[in-house]
């Protein structure tokens, strides 16, 4: 399970964010659990000053827009963890 967090006051292009996700997880078949966060000291912890932000498995993959679907789809295709292959460079 992927755990995302998209991050903004609940304005439009945060809920298009939110949507463009779901669905695309949902395309992709890969299960996620979404959380929107809209307390501002919540979202200022992250480092985030432009909003919507994303963030997966704890890691800030983007702020300031509307993501593509090009890149929540890439989100969605990249391992959550590494399993060593590569001696911890993947």
């Amino acid at each position: 399970m992927v755990n995302i967090k998209v991050l903004g006051s609940g304005c439009s292009k945060c809920e298009v964010t939110a949507n463009l996700i779901e669905k695309a997880a949902q395309v992709k078949g890969v299960q996620i659990s979404l959380e929107k966060i809209t307390d501002m000291a919540a979202i200022l912890s992250y480092g985030v000053m432009s909003t919507p932000g994303v963030v997966i498995d704890g890691k800030v993959v983007h702020t300031g827009s509307v993501p593509s679907s090009a890149a929540v789809d890439l989100w969605l295709s990249a391992p959550t963890e590494c399993c060593g292959c590569c001696g911890g460079k993947g």
